[in-house]
């Protein structure tokens, strides 16, 4: 079971949450861009753009914060912020 974490924070708070969970024998790659995909659509978000700084942190941590630069859109929030919790 692979599951990513989807948390969207302002002023440090936590505002909403999700898991995105997928059981398919797809790539790591492929099941996290549907996760966030996915966890987008749900909050009502366009898709953010995946920046070197981005890219870089979720190699190493396997989390990452999408701000307002990684938005073609307004965000009226901090920072949309995803985890991989689990995996096959």
């Amino acid at each position: 079971m692979f599951r990513l974490w989807g948390k969207i924070w302002k002023d440090n708070h936590l505002l909403q949450d999700m898991v995105f969970e997928d059981d398919s024998n797809d790539t790591r790659t492929h099941k996290i861009f549907r996760g966030l995909e996915k966890i987008c659509y749900d909050f009502d978000l366009s898709n953010p753009i995946w920046l070197e700084k981005t890219i870089a942190e979720f190699k190493r941590h396997d989390k990452t914060r999408f701000y307002q630069d990684n938005f073609i859109e307004e965000i009226p929030f901090d920072y949309l912020e995803i985890q991989v919790i689990e995996e096959d």
